[in-house]
């Protein structure tokens, strides 16, 4: 990228492939709307998994701290681990907007941020800004340990399962929020609960672990309420610990998943803490921001007010 100097020019960063190519296809209708409302934008398409973090380091290198993603939750996440993973400037320096073309919109869901594309492109120019929390979570692949950020939930155990199908169908171009229930459905006849000891700020406790979901944000799965308690800004992450459920127990209780009343079923448990440790004999799986990483043992800290973000209406409580 060329060096640029004028802040007000964001960097758009564009994953074609997003809501099954709508990325690509309403492109021009996007950047029409920029132009309308008098954003200046340099735009770049990803072509691989994991190109946003690399376009968004590239362009915080060459100048720009202001960037638009279009695409959806993982689009999001790459650009979020480029902005935390960049040695130019501080987090706190990048502001950072979406315009959602995912089939998720489940962080922008949380910000009053539309599908509709000329209402996104409104929320962006009247440019209303928060200073966002990101987790961060160190987990294994194999023997080797990695970090990852996000910006709103990352999970252990069957959600991880049901991600990593559905990423799998996504690859192969088939998504939707249908693909992800239907995934969540068949998972369960294979799920077993793994036992594991986790910590929560120093205190131990030993559970039965069906899923163990870690949230800045509320909304994942494309609109499932797993941690509904939680704020993007407070310097605290909620975790809700599913535990000794059975596969029909699960299938009974599924709409507690979406109606916000999850932490009132007495075998779930809510927490709010700064840090979480999960290990277990048996591998668990883990995700963040929909997007599959590796395997416990895993841990869950948080990053308070570290990144700037635009929205649209702001949860307060």
């Amino acid at each position: 990228m060329n060096q640029n100097t004028d802040q007000k020019e964001w960097l758009v960063i564009v994953n074609p492939n997003a809501g099954n190519g709508k990325g690509k296809k309403d492109w021009e209708t996007i950047s029409a709307l920029l132009k309308k409302e008098g954003l200046p934008f340099t735009v770049k398409f990803t072509e691989h998994k994991c190109h946003a973090i690399i376009f968004a380091i590239e362009g915080i290198s060459a100048g720009f701290r202001k960037i638009i993603t279009v695409g959806g939750d993982g689009t999001l996440n790459e650009v979020v681990n480029g902005v935390f993973t960049n040695n130019i400037c501080p987090t706190k320096d990048i502001s950072l907007a979406l315009i959602p073309v995912g089939t998720g919109n489940d962080w922008g869901r949380m910000f009053g941020i539309p599908l509709d594309y000329e209402k996104a492109v409104k929320i962006i120019r009247d440019n209303k800004m928060l200073l966002h929390d990101v987790g961060l979570v160190s987990y294994y692949n194999g023997t080797e340990k990695k970090n990852r950020y996000f910006i709103n939930i990352a999970g252990l155990g069957f959600e991880s399962e049901v991600v990593r199908k559905t990423n799998f169908q996504k690859d192969k171009g088939h998504g939707g929020k249908l693909i992800y229930l239907y995934n969540l459905l068949t998972s369960l006849l294979s799920y077993n609960n793994t036992r594991a000891e986790i910590i929560i700020d120093g205190e131990k406790i030993n559970a039965d672990v069906f899923s163990i979901n870690v949230g800045n944000g509320r909304y994942c799965g494309g609109g499932m309420r797993q941690t509904p308690n939680a704020l993007p800004d407070d310097g605290i992450l909620d975790v809700t610990i599913i535990n000794g459920m059975g596969k029909f127990e699960i299938v009974s209780n599924l709409k507690i998943l979406y109606d916000g009343t999850i932490l009132n079923h007495p075998k779930i448990d809510g927490f709010k803490c700064k840090n979480i440790k999960v290990s277990s004999d048996s591998i668990i799986y883990t995700e963040a921001d929909g997007e599959s990483l590796g395997h416990t043992p895993a841990e869950f800290s948080i990053i308070p007010a570290s990144i700037n973000i635009v929205y649209g209406t702001k949860i307060i409580q």
